[in-house]
This record gives structure tokens, sequence and C-alpha cells, in this order.
């Protein structure tokens, strides 16, 4: 995959450049530079393999068969950008290295469309490689009888166009017939966790002896820990649990793209500010903005939104609790509030009026992906397994957000967002934004 990779990306920025020279674009937009076309090839040679760097380390090359069309195409899609947007800033730093937008934004279309299609035909040759020849066939054996070998099993099944067969399940494997399957199974997966480790030490030795890939499902606490890495402590491994991939180089990662994401999407709809800031004035008396205290981190801060409430509506919050209709945690719901203003119910609806957190992701206070932002005051009653949301920056949306935050009941919403902070990764950061980009144009009726 990494020569093809290489070669499919060097093709796609050659054909952009060959493209930038073909009359109609010529003539219509100027070419303003001067560039050597075997000093470009250098460049894209050398921007060719940056950006193969950057699928090595986004997990591209990882050994995962199973993983679906859409995931790897996302992927590609979050590391061609992740690679480009440093391209660019280089370029835009340094202006006399490079300056054709045309170029770069064709470059980053023409290198996700390419590298995806490459992608896809290399999987389907394999796939027809695999039913015909049986070539790349993994051959896999089950020992362990109950539920999770079960599902196991019938994961297996339904990927059809996985390249695992599965030979046999049987519940415990016997001495005499270990030479049988050491000719008959590429990998061996042990689904009894509660068995002592003493009893599969054995395996471990003779899957070792002869080269056949082992797995085993963990126990529930080793279940339980999936964000784990091992350290090397005075000579023994030693098991660190971490609290979510944000830990470490992920944090930096994500603050980066927080960055750059606010500041295109605030330079972008600067003029769709203008106009609701101008509506908000003439709909109602009041600021353009409602400053809200949240809880982000341990910290609180003042949250921007577009304002879409009666001024001073928090304080005849207290006046209206007995109306709340959450009767399942400390958040508040009341469907016809009665201090939204009529602007506000379209704010609302479309959720524009959460744009204006963008100033707050820019300033590092929030995400645009993460958890609810909190109240000071709900956070007072929340139990000790609701506080695990607090752990990392609030965002705009979230996966409660996607979900249908307001049919949720509060316990649901935790659930999704504790979710959300022990899996979190660009990929699903992106799902996310896409979700939410829907849901802007469709419209949330249960936001009113």
């Amino acid at each position: 995959m990494v020569p093809l990779d290489y070669l499919s990306i060097v093709f796609s920025i050659i054909f952009i450049y060959s493209l930038r020279f073909v009359d109609p674009i010529k003539s219509s937009y100027p070419v303003l530079y001067t560039l050597d076309f075997w000093q470009f090839v250098r460049m894209t040679l050398l921007g060719a393999a940056f950006v193969v760097l950057v699928y090595a380390i986004e997990g591209l090359y990882s050994m995962k068969v199973t993983r679906s069309l859409l995931k790897e195409f996302i992927k590609i899609f979050s590391s061609t950008s992740t690679a480009l947007l440093i391209i660019i800033l280089v370029a835009f730093v340094n202006r006399e290295f490079f300056s054709s937008r045309f170029i770069l934004i064709g470059s980053w279309l023409s290198i996700i469309f390419f590298v995806s299609w490459e992608r896809f035909l290399v999987r389907f040759i394999q796939t027809k490689l695999a039913k015909i020849k049986g070539v790349g066939v993994h051959r896999v054996l089950i020992i362990g009888e109950g539920e999770i070998s079960d599902k196991i099993i019938k994961f297996f099944r339904q990927k059809k166009s996985s390249p695992y067969k599965l030979v046999a399940r049987i519940k415990e494997i016997e001495e005499k017939k270990m030479d049988y399957y050491a000719r008959k199974v590429d990998e061996i997966i042990y689904c009894n966790p509660e068995t002592l480790h003493s009893k599969i030490m054995p395996l471990v030795r003779f899957c070792e002896a002869n080269r056949i890939d082992f797995k085993y499902v963990p126990n529930l606490f080793s279940a339980r820990a999936t964000n784990i890495e091992v350290r090397n402590l005075a000579g023994f491994p030693v098991v660190e649990i971490k609290r979510t991939p944000l830990d470490g180089w992920g944090r930096v990662m994500k603050r980066f793209y927080d960055f750059v994401g606010s500041f295109c999407l605030l330079t972008l709809l600067s003029p769709l500010f203008l106009v609701l800031a101008i509506i908000i004035k003439l709909d109602s008396p009041g600021p353009v903005f409602a400053r809200l205290k949240r809880v982000s981190q341990g910290r609180e801060f003042k949250m921007l939104k577009f304002r879409s409430m009666i001024k001073d509506a928090h304080k005849k919050k207290k006046e209206l609790m007995k109306f709340n209709e959450r009767k399942d945690g400390p958040l508040f719901k009341m469907v016809n509030d009665p201090r939204i203003t009529k602007f506000g119910h379209f704010l609302r609806r479309t959720r524009l009026d959460e744009f204006a957190q963008l100033i707050n992701v820019l300033k590092g206070e929030m995400s645009l992906v993460g958890p609810r932002p909190h109240e000071p005051e709900e956070i007072e009653n929340y139990k000790i397994h609701h506080k695990k949301v607090l752990g990392i920056k609030a965002g705009i949306t979230g996966m409660a957000q996607v979900s249908g935050s307001s049919g949720l009941n509060f316990e649901d919403e935790v659930g999704l967002d504790t979710y959300y902070i022990e899996n979190w990764s660009l990929t699903l950061d992106i799902i996310i934004l896409f979700k939410t980009l829907i849901i802007v144009l469709k419209g949330d009726k249960d936001a009113v």
C-alpha cells in the first residue's frame, strides 16, 4: 500500500499541475508565478513522502482487515487534510516557496479521490483473489463456548468481504490435536476470559513455535481498560490505563484542528454573523451575545451564544423550575419556554445560536467536538460517574447532540459522552461534524 499510495499522490499532484495550464483555466485565471516543471516534480516527490508519513501516523497502514470502506475514506480525508494544512501553512509563511492556491486545493481534492479509488481497487482485487484462489485468506480457530465466541463468529460471518475464514470452534484444545491445528490455522482466538494464565501459557508457546497469531479476550477489568499503554518499569511490563486517547499527542492534534477550523469558519461566516447580529438587535432589546457561565476541564469560563432569549433570562430560571420537564437529571428543559424570543426559535432550530462558540474554540476554552458545556449549578448535583464528562474540553457539538440530545435521558447523554472520551479519534470528530452539518441544514425540531 505504501508504494501504491505514494504513486497515487504523485500522479494526483502532477495531474492538477497539468490541469492548471489548460487553456480555459489558464485564460480565466492567468498564471502569476514561474516554476520549472522538474523543480515542481522534485517538490512533489518530497511532499508525497510527507503525506505518506502522515498516513502512517494516522494508522492507514495498520493491519485492520475489517475496516469498512466508509471509515477508510474518512481516514484518507482526515489524513490528507492534516498533511495539506501543514504544507499550506508552510507555503503561506514563505510565499516565495510556492503560492498557487489552485494547485494546493486541487491537489487536496485530487489526492483524496485517487487514493480512495486506488485503495478500493486493491480491496476489490484482494477480495476476488481470496474467493477464487484463496490468496490472503486468514484461517482462524476459535477456542471457547458461550456468548463471547458466538458474537465473534457472528461478526466474521457478517463480514463477507473479510479475508477471515473460520476453520472450527472448540471448547478447549487438546494437546494431542495441537500438531493437527498447526497445519490448518493461521490464528487462534481464545474466548475464555476467566481462564487462569497458567493454563493459557502452553498454548501461547505452541503458537510462538508454529508462527501462529494468538489473540485472547481479556477479563472484565482488562476489557474496560480500552485505552492502555504498556511500559517497561524495572524490567517488568507495567500497564498504564489512560483516561482518554486525548492524553498526549492526541490533545495537541485536536487543538491544532480546533484552532485552524475555528479560524477558517469565523473568517468564512463573518458576513452571516453580522446579519444575525442586526436581526437580534431588531427583534428584542439586549446584547447580541449571551455570556453564560460554563465549566470545562474544571475551569469556569463565559460561553458565547447568539442571544435567543429575552434580557436577564437566567434570573427567571428559578421561577420556571417547577415546569421543568426533565426529571431524570439536573438539566432544565421546557418546550414552550416563555423566555425564548421570536427569532430565538429560529436560531435554536437551526443551531445557529451556537456558532458564536467558535470564538471560545479559537481562544482555547472549548473544542469543535466534545461533551455538552455544563452549568456550575448542574455540576453540584452530578454523581461520581457523571463527572467523567468534565475531563476534556466541552464542544460546540458532540455525540449526544447528534444522537437526539433533546429526546435522550440524562444517563444516555452521559453514556454517549463517556464513549466519546474513551474512544476519541479525528475520524470520530469528522463523522460528528458531518452529522451536525446535516442537522443544521434540516433543522432540529426538538430544539424549539
